[in-house]
């Protein structure tokens, strides 16, 4: 027997699902996470699981470890080692604004304070030529010189690393043999692209985030060894794929969005089965909303990413993310209107109706207070809530202070809650030159379903559709995923000085650092790309690299992305060759989605009652139904509630859900008029 395991770690809940190879058979289990002891959530869902981890090939693991420390400003203490004037790379950034119309927005302060940044002699030529010799003496004080500042984690960058790194190379050695207890992050190890600020801010925060996610993974696989685990442990990073534990403890940079990034690849293997071209994957959890963009099985990726304000130069699902999840938190603010989040009570206290210590009202308080939670069955009524704590939470701390209706002050959290996360929508779609119309909206997570219908209405797209067990499908997405890693190089060369050969030289070197780093588990694919710009342009337009035999044709290629993006093409102007992209994909076998018994008749509703519909502004009698007794074929005409373990999906008026062959709710959306 060997078994398959995805683990997602969210701020409230932790999910795992364990997959029989053998069988195809799937466990879904569902914990509170343990912020002080992440550790025993998980355990608590694979005793659930009645799994034994000496029976299973792989666990798949998706940590927020990362980027929790890096927005807690928890991480290691950090110093930099630079070259000569250029310890002010940080502070000065960009001159761009990235809150054009709030005068109050202020940059975020530096990971490394300015006295813990030191240069060091030494420089590279925009070749990689050495102009000046690197100073070892300089670098070993510098590494004092941090040691005595209590530093546990150092980057080293210098100007042209990416052409060169034998002057970063003995740097991190000198660095290493002083500070032998101190983790130590060269940046050509980490990005080789060019852009000074980026490439540094990107080594920082790898090395500012290193001990911690380093202790964390080192305690998890330990954890997983006592309890007679002895297969192989696999992080998902942030593009979707996975890469082995190993990898993750030096590039924890690339783990900053694993969880989220793992459910977008779960809809992109869903857009195929089901398929559907394009569609708009929304995950809403217990303490933030997520939502990227899958187009004919591809989900879309960008390495011009920031996590508050601080660029990380690394592929990365392009995820918008908002503060609204199950646990944020409703408040008033100082003008008297209604306000929501970004505080969060994730997992400890937690909403108030968990009855764990919590005493600000959230969104799933509100929901309860609704009734679109139904409080004895939350959970498959393994954790009934306590709807009277949020009946009164909500209205000692809303409804009276605004002298409205328990009911009104309720709808209100939710309705803020359905605005925030349709325009993290609209910031991917209409904001980019897409119309959300066009699209589906594939909803998952805890709170996903609950919420999915009002925001499609809102956007005016047409059609929801629920995944089997969307609360862990994250986890699920984490058993989809491929082995990957990407690897993009800074090469800075005139198109017509290069060649075939040329290509093919640099894409094998590049193609042997990522298969150093990924164990090879089957026959890998590769997917090459260019960056190419006309000659005095600033920025690029990536293409496809198809066959690098056929590299002249690369030209011609790039000529028309570029009038597709931009209405025109200049074929007598000089071309660039910026940067070449590989990505090398080992793949893995996919879990199976669940075939489901053909209906037999209309299913019935389990019962009615009264719940408050936002869209009709007053409380409606709505047919409820569990999930597991739908079968394929199945059609519901709303207002109805669909009742499972984990969440609750709800209809309006005017909605119609059919049941598809693999168990997915796929619900046509009806107008709000």
């Amino acid at each position: 027997m060997a078994f398959r395991i995805g683990v997602d770690i969210g701020g409230t809940f932790t999910d795992l699902v364990a997959l029989d190879e053998a069988t195809g058979a799937i466990a879904h289990t569902k914990a509170l996470s343990t912020p002080r002891a992440l550790l025993d959530g998980v355990f608590r869902c694979v005793d659930q699981a009645e799994v034994r981890l000496g029976d299973c090939r792989l666990v798949i693991h998706g940590t927020t470890i990362g980027i929790n420390a890096l927005l807690e400003g928890k991480g290691a203490p950090t110093g930099l080692v630079t070259t000569d004037g250029f310890r002010d790379v940080l502070e000065i950034g960009r001159g761009d604004f990235l809150r054009m119309y709030d005068v109050l927005y202020r940059r975020p302060t530096p990971l490394v304070p300015r006295g813990r940044c030191l240069e060091v002699r030494e420089r590279l030529s925009a070749r990689g030529e050495v102009l000046v010799p690197l100073d070892e003496e300089a670098v070993r004080a510098a590494a004092r010189h941090l040691a005595a500042e209590g530093v546990a984690s150092v980057a080293v960058v210098f100007l042209f690393s990416y052409r060169n790194p034998a002057h970063e190379r003995r740097a991190a050695e000198i660095v290493a043999e002083t500070m032998p207890d101190a983790a130590v992050c060269s940046s050509h190890r980490i990005t080789q692209e060019w852009r000074e600020y980026e490439r540094t801010s990107t080594t920082v925060v790898n090395a500012y985030v290193t001990p911690v996610v380093d202790r964390y993974l080192g305690a998890f696989g330990a954890a997983l060894g006592e309890r007679g685990f002895r297969g192989q442990l696999l992080i998902t990073q942030s593009n979707g794929g996975a890469f082995s534990v190993e990898a993750a403890r030096v590039k924890p940079v690339h783990t900053i969005e694993s969880g989220p990034a793992a459910g977008a690849v779960g809809c992109a293997v869903l857009a195929e089965t089901l398929g559907i071209p394009q569609l708009i994957s929304f995950d809403m959890g217990g303490t933030t909303a997520k939502c990227a963009i899958v187009e004919r099985g591809m989900v879309r990726t960008t390495d011009e990413y920031a996590i508050d304000g601080r660029p990380l130069r690394i592929p990365v699902i392009d995820i918008k993310e908002v503060s609204a999840g199950g646990g944020t938190i409703a408040w008033i603010d100082a003008g008297g209107a209604l306000a929501l989040g970004p505080q969060s009570a994730g997992a400890d206290p937690g909403p108030v109706c968990y009855t764990l210590g919590g005493s600000e009202p959230t969104v799933t308080d509100a929901n309860v207070v609704l009734g679109r939670i139904d409080a004895s069955r939350f959970l498959g009524g393994t954790m009934p809530l306590d709807a009277a704590s949020a009946a009164r939470v909500v209205d000692e701390k809303l409804a009276r202070p605004l002298g409205l209706a328990r009911a009104a002050a309720a709808a209100g959290v939710v309705r803020l809650a359905d605005v925030k996360m349709a325009l993290a929508v609209r910031s991917l779609t209409t904001e980019r030159g897409l119309d959300p119309r066009d699209y589906a909206l594939v909803a998952y997570g805890g709170g996903g379903p609950l919420h999915a219908v009002a925001i499609a209405r809102e956007l005016g797209i047409p059609r929801v559709v629920i995944p089997p067990a969307p609360s862990t499908f994250s986890a699920w997405g984490m058993l989809a995923s491929d082995l990957r890693h990407d690897l993009v190089r800074t090469v800075l060369e005139p198109f017509d000085r290069t060649d075939a050969a040329w290509a093919l030289a640099r894409y094998a070197e590049m193609r042997q650092e990522i298969e150093s780093i990924l164990p090879a588990v089957s026959v890998p694919r590769m997917h090459r790309a260019a960056d190419l710009r006309y000659l005095g342009q600033t920025h690029t337009v990536t293409v496809p690299v198809a066959a690098v035999e056929d590299w002249p044709l690369l030209r011609v290629e790039f000529d028309r992305a570029h009038e597709r993006e931009y209405g025109y093409a200049a074929p007598d102007v000089p071309v660039e060759l910026i940067n070449l992209r590989l990505g090398v994909v080992y793949p893995l076998e996919r879990p199976r989605l669940p075939v489901l018994q053909s209906s037999v008749g209309p299913p019935a509703p389990v019962e009615t009652r009264k719940i408050y519909s936002t869209l009709a502004a007053d409380r409606v009698e709505y047919r409820v139904y569990r999930r597991d007794r739908l079968r394929a074929g199945d059609r519901l005409d709303g207002p109805a509630v669909i009742e499972e373990t984990g969440t609750t999906t709800v209809m309006e008026p005017g909605d119609t859900l059919t049941v598809e062959p693999h168990g997915c709710l796929v619900i046509a959306v009806g107008k709000s008029g």
